[in-house]
């Protein structure tokens, strides 16, 4: 799968979420997601990596589970956010529910209930 790809399927499941928006981070050109401006998640310059949240354990399961995917990110992993390759191959259903937790973690809780009080999300197909 080339950036592009990558990319695009990142945004798509990003922006199916409750009040998404798309800016850059900082200096930075390369897609980012928010909610009420709290970023949750980013893609690297170079469309080599993406980096959300995850909850407490994730960081280290993903990680010890599949280093090749899954790594910590240079001043953000400490606070818990997880970078995934997207030079390599994904399960883009995981990859969709990851992004969703890492949603849920930042988003007001109301807008996480407009999601549990939704249909099944299906983000992730294709």
């Amino acid at each position: 799968m080339n950036d592009f790809d990558a990319v695009t399927r990142i945004r798509e499941i990003c922006m199916s979420l409750p009040e998404v928006t798309e800016k850059p981070f900082g200096g930075h050109t390369a897609p980012s997601f928010r909610v009420r401006d709290k970023l949750f998640a980013m893609t690297s310059e170079d469309g080599l990596s993406l980096t959300f949240k995850a909850g407490a354990g994730v960081q280290e399961a993903l990680g010890a589970e599949a280093p090749e995917r899954f790594f910590v990110p240079k001043y953000v992993g400490a606070k818990g956010w997880v970078g995934a390759r997207l030079d390599v191959d994904h399960d883009w259903d995981e990859m969709a529910e990851l992004i969703e937790d890492s949603y849920r973690l930042i988003a007001p809780k109301r807008l996480v209930h407009l999601l549990d009080d939704g249909e099944p999300s299906d983000i992730g197909d294709s």
